[in-house]
Parts: C-alpha cells; sequence; structure tokens
C-alpha cells in the first residue's frame, strides 16, 4: 500500500504541471453573451479553423497563431470574476474558429471550468475533427451546439471547403454518448433554403433521437463582410440579403415538421 501511495501523487502531479503548460491561441472573450448557450454565457472565440466557409463572420479566426497566447491559468482567471454569477445565469462556452482545432488545450479547460468552478459548459463546434480526441474528451462537455451547414455533401463541400460525413458522424456520437446538442442552421438565400435540403437535415436530426435538444435557425446577415475586405479574401455573398422574416418562419416550419423543437423566437 505504501509504494502505490508514493506513486500517485508524482502521476498526478505531473498531469497538472503538463496542463499547467498548456497554451492557446485566443481570438477574443465576450461577458454576458445571449445566443451562445443557455443563459448568459461567457464565451471564449479560439482561433484555428480549416473550414472556409462563404458566409464566414470571423474570417480573422482561421490562421491558429493569429490570435492572443494565452495560458491554461489566464484562461481561468478570466472566467473568475463571474463564476457566481454564471453559476445561477448561465455558464462558458467555447466557440471560435474551430475549438477543435487546439483540442488538448480546450479539453483542459473544459474540464478545469467544471472542477474548478462548477458551471455549466457547452462547445460550438462544426465536429469535423471529432476523431482527434476520445470519448472522455467530452466528459466535461455538458452541451454540443452542433453546426452543420448543409445536408447535400456536394453543396456542402462547395459551401465550406471539407466533406460533411464526419460532422455527420460526430453527431451519431454525440447521440451514442448521450451529449444533448443545439443544432445550428444558417438560413442563407439562395444556398441553404431549398426546402428539399432542410428536410433531409431534419430527418437526419430526428434519427438522433432526445439528444438534439432543440434547433436553432440564424439568418445570414452581412456584418462581418468587412473583415474579408480588411484581410484582402474575395468575399462572393455581397449581393446576398438578409433571409425575410417569412422565410425563417417557413425554414422553421420544415424542421418542426419532424418533431423537432426550435429555439423560442425573439
Amino acid at each position: 500500500m505504501s509504494q502505490k501511495s508514493d506513486k500517485n501523487p508524482p502521476r498526478t502531479a505531473s498531469r497538472q504541471h503538463e496542463e499547467d503548460d498548456l497554451v492557446g491561441y485566443l481570438h477574443s472573450v465576450e461577458t454576458g453573451a445571449a445566443v451562445d448557450g443557455p443563459g448568459m454565457r461567457f464565451v471564449f472565440f479560439m482561433n484555428g479553423c480549416m473550414f472556409r466557409c462563404l458566409y464566414c463572420h470571423n474570417p480573422d479566426t482561421w490562421k491558429i497563431h493569429g490570435g492572443r497566447k494565452i495560458t491554461l491559468n489566464e484562461a481561468l482567471a478570466e472566467v473568475k470574476p463571474y463564476k457566481d454569477f454564471l453559476k445561477f445565469a448561465g455558464g462558458v462556452t467555447v466557440s471560435g474558429g474551430e475549438p477543435l482545432v487546439q483540442a488538448p488545450f480546450v479539453g483542459a479547460l473544459l474540464k478545469r471550468i467544471k472542477a474548478d468552478f462548477g458551471l455549466h459548459t457547452a462547445l460550438d463546434t462544426q465536429g469535423f475533427l471529432h476523431a482527434s480526441v476520445s470519448d472522455e474528451w467530452f466528459d466535461a462537455v455538458d452541451l454540443v451546439l452542433l453546426d452543420i451547414k448543409h445536408s447535400d455533401p456536394e453543396v456542402y463541400r462547395k459551401l465550406t471547403g471539407q466533406a460533411l460525413q464526419p460532422t455527420l458522424d460526430f453527431a451519431q456520437r454525440l447521440a451514442r454518448l448521450n451529449k444533448k446538442v443545439w443544432l445550428r442552421y444558417v438560413l442563407v438565400p439562395g444556398l441553404t433554403d431549398g426546402d428539399d435540403d432542410i428536410l433531409r437535415l431534419a430527418d437526419f436530426a430526428a434519427s438522433l433521437g432526445t439528444t438534439v435538444e432543440r434547433v436553432d435557425v440564424l439568418p445570414f446577415h452581412q456584418l462581418g463582410s468587412f473583415k474579408w475586405k480588411e484581410l484582402g479574401i474575395p468575399y462572393q455573398l455581397d449581393h446576398t440579403p438578409t433571409p425575410t422574416p417569412e422565410s425563417v418562419t417557413h425554414a422553421r416550419s420544415l424542421f418542426a415538421s419532424r418533431g423537432l423543437n426550435l429555439q423560442a423566437q425573439a
């Protein structure tokens, strides 16, 4: 027994030291966010993304080292002043960019937020890189905000530059893990507003059972288009309008027709 007791503390201390040495690259944080999970959220926006979505409103997050370098303890220190409020009002969301690009740092951050502060945690991801982490990685994740950009593989690749199947596999993995999911779908006129495409995605979401708690239909907007111009990146959606309230309502009704819950309208 004494030998076992002697060996365990150094291993625990070593793991803690390894976590303390982790660094991440942070685009920004937001306090008091109301659309990134239940209640009011403290949101970490991580740098790094392998997608090149035509409607991306944060292209300045694409390069991982373009963000502010931050240690795990520094990130926790940014949350700490709000922990008492967040405990009853909401929680912490890690978004991006794509958080799984920095999976070791993000996983450790979520684990410490849960262990140190006891806060509700949410992960905003499209799940493309999910195969790079273990099932246990998700133990500290209470909710996944799952972005599925389109239901047709060919259109999905044109829209994002990547394949659809890893994201569908991830959704099925979340169902197996019994993780709660809010499905997020950006409605872009002429790109993602086809009835058949929406119904195909709705059928897939319904097949996941109770793991999908709700669907958020998010209207496309032009608020981030100036960033493309500042970065010198060609922007293809200059003339794409914001969807009308009627088209948003229609898209919501298509998801609802498959028995899915929709977010409360503002």
